[in-house]
C-alpha cells in the first residue's frame, strides 16, 4: 500500500477512535431521565454500546482484518452523535415549543 494511502487510513482510525470516546464521554454526561424522556434507550445501554465501541475503533483497524468490526463500531458511534445526541439536548433545554 502506498505511504499516503497508509497515512490516510490512520487519519480515518484516530479520527473513529476520537468519535468513540466523545460518544462515550457525552453518553456518561447526560442524565439518566433525559434518555427516557427522549424515548431513546437508557443511559447503561448507550454508554456500553459507545464504550465497546470504543475500545473496538481503537483496536480494530480500518483497513484489515478487524474492517467489519470497525464498520459496526463506526455505525454505532454514528448513530449516537446523529439521533441520540441531538435528541437528548433537545429535551433537556426544553424542546421546541413552536
Amino acid at each position: 500500500m502506498p505511504l499516503i494511502a497508509q497515512w490516510i487510513c490512520i487519519a480515518i482510525d484516530w479520527a473513529g477512535t476520537l468519535a468513540g470516546v466523545f460518544a462515550f464521554v457525552h453518553a456518561l454526561t447526560q442524565r439518566p431521565d433525559a434518555y427516557t424522556v427522549a424515548d431513546r434507550k437508557t443511559k447503561p445501554i448507550w454508554a456500553a454500546i459507545t464504550g465497546g465501541s470504543t475500545v473496538v475503533l481503537g483496536f480494530a483497524g480500518f483497513y484489515g482484518t478487524g474492517q467489519i468490526f470497525w464498520l459496526v463500531a463506526i455505525i454505532a458511534v454514528l448513530v449516537y452523535l446523529v439521533d441520540v445526541r441531538p435528541k437528548l439536548i433537545e429535551v433537556q433545554r426544553g424542546g421546541r415549543s413552536w
